[in-house]
């Protein structure tokens, strides 16, 4: 065994820096390429069907069925001048990951082959509903389940297939994915925010949420991937002992991109840029072999599916280069996870970003009431928001000295903090030159942008004219965040406008009016705000006394679906229907079940087919090496051998543990199983069977440092973590 690894690093030392995907002249020669825009898809039908695409894109009209059939066709034209084959409805099931089923656009008659697409093909396509995670809304025997097209993203092409970016329903109209509750959160957050913006703009017709994603990552030898099957099987390591040196010297963080990982990247990026994914920042992140990739914002139905996009992208250019991607959350103890920081904010069609500081009075009142909204959402959902980001991967980081903490709070800046306290006092409050005192009931001063500094420790800190949610897991489709914090924002909002027209009806003239619902909401939502450190054992303890709810155990947080005012909240803005809240309860435990099996079935066959293997071969060399000694020196040995006894007692001990420890795993596991209820079975998985998970890990760590190197099995993390 020991010489598998040995291959592996033989193998991974011969891999080569290279490029793969090279494009002749500037990125804005062939941005865009693979994709069928606004203004490319107006060369293909006519000025009707352009218009009716265009109102479905911009204003969320309906496409009328009577145009589908010349869209269709022009996308074929497109597609097969392009060089496509196939077409396929991409869209993204209740797994955090996309799904497609191709078609060919071939079609024969009286012998003769033609290429066909028609409008009900665009518009619509049937994959088996039952197989994917539905959480009881479909049974085996109910397969019908559809793919319709959402023309808010625009179609492309990868790898010779036309793509459709796609919602996926039940056949009777249950949502099956994590699109279709987004597009209505966001459609909820429209109606809800224009209502708001036209106090101040009667001119505002709608407001879109627009995303910026962060994608971290890691990359790891393809040899040394394959020759983990932790690595392959779970997307993590479920033993390994930490490196010497890993990211404790601080020199990884934005140091010089190794030139293999630089070839990869512009690799990625150049296919990014031809689906028009308008990638801007590379860089190194903090643990050895973990990178980031950053885009511009633009709309959020867009943003996500991009993202979904790149990171499909990311994986196929990867085996060119003879790497592996990694998007687990945590795929090495010890070193810090990834994330995908998710940067929201609420843009009117007038170009006004709702969440930017503006100068002049008027402006900031405007801002002061989305501010105070969105704060008031967090803080009314913040246990629904922190478990909408809860995943078995995610909670190998949650509460760690690392994004995110296990408890919700907002970080505003020193600025924003004061403003806020002197509005709740109802307190004059200085301007940011600190030259005059201004009334805040009369005159709101002026706020800059970046007036502060940042926190990265806040799970939702404000950056100048957005909120970055950080504690978003990297594998994670984020539509399963957004749409929870759509839904909430909307809510708040919609009473923000009930609260003002209250009190205008009763003769309050507005300004004050918004600043008495500004004053109040602050007032309701000040726990949620917190300017310190968000990893301290303070904080801990006073986020507790503040009444702000932790996850400390993901399935007893995933409850949090069956309280009234998450249910109402769903229910309320026609974002989820309650058998809808359910099924993804149930989906939730049932994958994080499922998942945790995997890494205990994972974790004892590596020990006892491989750990405990070396171990003992090591342990018989040992004693082998004893007699000689005996042979040699008779009743001295004793004395001469006391540390190969030592030894030898060592990996015994440690021997007998990982046996009766996964002996009592593999018990755990059964006695969870037994129990019907996914629930509570998830509680019996994250308590039982994980803690005898960590016992089992532990022991192959220590003897990892114990059994001789060259015997040992499996590339450790020196080398997975470094080229």
């Amino acid at each position: 065994m020991a010489m598998f690894r040995q291959r592996a690093l033989n193998e991974a030392a011969t891999h080569q820096t290279k490029r793969y995907y090279v494009e002749e002249g500037p990125v804005s020669k062939y941005f865009g390429e693979n994709v069928l825009d606004l203004d490319k898809l107006r060369g293909y039908v006519s000025q009707q069907a352009y218009d009716a695409v265009k109102a479905s894109v911009k204003y969320g009209e309906k496409l009328d069925r009577s145009v589908a059939n010349e869209i269709a066709s022009g996308m074929k034209a497109w597609a097969i001048e392009k060089g496509a084959t196939h077409y396929t409805h991409l869209f993204q099931p209740l797994t955090d990951s996309t799904a497609e089923k191709h078609e060919a656009f071939i079609s024969i008659k009286d012998g003769k082959a033609f290429e066909k697409f028609n409008g009900s093909a665009l518009v619509q396509q049937e994959p088996d509903a039952s197989s994917f995670p539905n959480g009881g809304l479909r049974n085996t025997f109910e397969a019908r389940g559809y793919s319709a097209w959402d023309p808010s993203s625009p179609v492309f092409i990868l790898d010779g297939t036309l793509c459709i970016p796609s919602v996926f329903v039940s056949y009777t109209g249950e949502a099956l994915d994590t699109k279709v509750p987004n597009l209505k959160s966001m459609q909820a957050l429209n109606d809800a925010a224009v209502s708001v913006a036209r106090l101040f703009d009667d001119s505002v017709k709608s407001v879109s949420v627009n995303l910026g994603l962060e994608q971290e990552y890691f990359l790891v030898d393809e040899a040394l991937y394959n020759a983990r099957p932790d690595l392959t099987l779970c997307g993590r390591t479920v033993i390994g002992h930490t490196a010497a040196k890993d990211q404790q010297l601080e020199d990884h963080y934005f140091g010089a991109i190794p030139s293999r990982v630089s070839a990869f990247m512009k690799d990625f990026e150049t296919e990014a840029y031809k689906l028009g994914i308008w990638l801007q920042t590379r860089h190194n992140e903090v643990a050895p072999n973990q990178f980031e990739c950053a885009p511009v914002f633009c709309e959020a139905t867009k943003a996500i599916d991009q993202n979904m996009m790149l990171m499909i992208l990311m994986q196929k250019v990867s085996e060119k280069h003879h790497l592996k991607v990694v998007f687990h959350e945590k795929p090495f103890d010890g070193v810090n996870g990834s994330g995908k920081h998710c940067n929201w904010s609420i843009v009117t069609d007038t170009n006004v970003n709702l969440l930017s500081p503006g100068k002049t009075p008027d402006k900031n009142l405007q801002f002061l009431s989305f501010y105070a909204s969105v704060v008031r959402a967090v803080y009314k959902h913040h246990y629904l928001l922190m478990t909408s980001i809860a995943t078995l991967g995610n909670s190998y980081r949650l509460g760690g000295h690392e994004a995110p903490p296990a408890v919700m709070s907002i970080f505003s800046g020193s600025t924003l903090y004061n403003v806020f306290q002197a509005i709740e006092n109802m307190k004059d409050v200085k301007s940011v030159n600190d030259l005059e005192s201004i009334k805040i009931v009369n005159s709101i001063p002026e706020i800059f942008p970046d007036n502060t500094d940042r926190n990265r420790t806040s799970p939702f800190a404000f950056t100048g004219n957005r909120f970055e949610f950080r504690a978003v897991g990297s594998s994670m489709n984020v539509a399963s965040a957004v749409y929870v914090l759509n839904s909430a924002v909307a809510e708040s909002l919609n009473e923000f406008r009930m609260e003002v027209d209250k009190l205008e009806s009763a003769g309050e003239e507005r300004s004050n009016a918004v600043m008495a619902v500004v004053r109040r909401f602050v007032k309701e939502s000040r726990n949620i705000m917190f300017e310190g450190n968000g990893y301290s054992k303070e904080w801990e303890i006073e986020s507790e006394r503040r009444g702000l709810r932790a996850v400390k155990n993901v399935p007893e947080a995933y409850e949090v679906y069956h309280e009234p005012q998450t249910v109402r909240l769903f229910a309320n803005l026609g974002v989820l229907a309650p058998n809808e809240v359910e099924a993804r309860f149930e989906i939730l435990n049932e994958t994080y079940v499922k998942k945790l099996q995997i890494e205990a079935r994972v974790i004892g066959d590596i020990c006892l087919n491989h750990v405990i293997p070396a171990a003992v071969r090591y342990q018989n060399i040992l004693i082998e090496n004893v007699r000689g000694v005996k042979d040699i020196f008779g009743e001295e040995y004793k004395e001469m051998c006391s540390s190969e006894f030592a030894t030898l007692k060592k990996i015994s001990n440690y021997i007998n543990r990982i046996s009766l420890d996964v002996e009592a795993l593999v018990e755990a596991r059964k006695k969870a199983n037994r129990v019907e209820n996914i629930a509570e079975r998830a509680k019996l998985y994250s308590h039982e069977v994980k803690d005898m998970m960590d016992k089992v890990r532990d022991s192959a760590d220590n003897l990892e440092m114990i059994v001789d190197d060259e015997m040992w099995p499996l590339p450790k993390y020196r080398e997975l973590l470094f080229f």
